[in-house]
C-alpha cells in the first residue's frame, strides 16, 4: 500500500494573504502609539519574501518603521492573531491542489494529513473550502483545540509518530510539506520527504533542510511519488 501524508496550509492551502493582512493590523495597533512616528506598509510580495527566507517577527516589525520596543510588542501581536477569526477567512485554495486531490483519491492511494492546525480551524477550512471529502476523520492529524504548543519542529515528528502508530502499515510512505518541520517529522521517522515552493519557505530555505526532493507544488510532488510507485512496482 502507498500512503501519503501532506501538509494542509502550503501544499493546499494558500496563507500568504492571511499572514498579510494580520500584518497589516498589528502595524496599524502598534504604530500608532506616537503621533508623529512614520511607519511604511510593506507591499505583500515583499512582505511575503521575507517570510519565506525567514526573517524575524520584530525584524519585520522594524524595518516597517517601528523602534525595537514596538517591535517586540508587534511580533506577540501577531501570535495572538494570526490563528484567530476573521482572519482565517483570507486563506485561499493554493493553485492546482484540489485537482491533485481529485487525482490521488482516484488511485488506490492511502491519504493523510497531517497539520499544526487545530481541531476547529482544520474544520473550519474543510467546510470553508469543501475539502474534508479528501481526508476521512481517521486520516486526520492535527492538533487538538487545547495542545499546547512548543515547537513545530517538535511537535509534528509527535503527530508522526501517532499517525504510523495508529494507520495499517503501508509499503511505501511518502510527507509532502513546506517547512522544517515537515522534514524534521519524516526524517525523524525514515520517511521519503518531497518539500513544495508554494508555500512559507523559499527554495534556499528548503535545501538548508535537505528534504529528499523540492518541487514546485502538490501537483508536482505526487508526480514523483507516482513515478516512483511505478518504478518501484516494475522493479519486482
Amino acid at each position: 500500500m502507498l500512503r501519503i501524508f501532506t501538509d494542509f496550509d502550503g501544499p493546499i492551502v494558500d496563507v500568504s494573504e492571511r499572514y498579510y493582512r494580520v500584518y497589516e493590523y498589528c502595524l496599524k495597533q502598534i504604530g500608532t502609539q506616537y503621533a508623529n512616528q512614520k511607519i511604511h506598509f510593506l507591499p505583500k510580495e515583499k512582505f511575503w519574501l521575507m517570510k519565506r527566507d525567514r526573517v524575524s517577527e520584530q525584524q519585520i516589525g522594524m524595518i516597517s518603521g517601528l523602534n525595537k520596543e514596538q517591535a517586540v510588542e508587534f511580533a506577540n501581536l501577531r501570535k495572538k492573531t494570526v490563528h484567530t477569526q476573521p482572519y482565517f477567512e483570507y486563506d485561499s485554495l493554493a493553485p492546482g491542489a484540489v485537482e491533485a486531490l481529485t487525482r490521488l483519491k482516484k488511485q488506490n492511494i492511502d491519504l493523510a494529513v497531517m497539520t499544526m492546525r487545530r481541531v476547529s480551524e482544520l474544520d473550519f477550512a474543510f467546510a470553508q473550502h469543501n475539502l474534508g471529502r479528501f481526508f476521512p476523520e481517521n486520516r486526520c492529524y492535527c492538533l487538538s483545540n487545547d495542545y499546547i504548543k512548543t515547537r513545530d519542529v517538535d511537535d509534528k515528528p509527535l503527530l508522526m509518530q501517532r499517525a504510523l502508530e495508529e494507520l495499517p502499515r503501508a509499503t511505501d510512505t511518502w510527507m509532502i510539506g513546506d517547512t522544517e518541520a515537515d522534514i524534521a517529522a519524516a526524517k525523524k521517522h525514515g520517511i521519503k520527504v518531497i518539500a513544495v515552493e508554494c508555500g512559507i519557505r523559499s527554495r534556499t530555505q528548503l535545501e538548508s533542510f535537505q528534504p529528499d526532493l523540492i518541487v514546485k507544488d502538490l501537483s508536482a510532488a505526487i508526480d514523483v511519488v507516482l513515478e516512483n510507485s511505478k518504478s518501484l512496482a516494475l522493479s519486482y
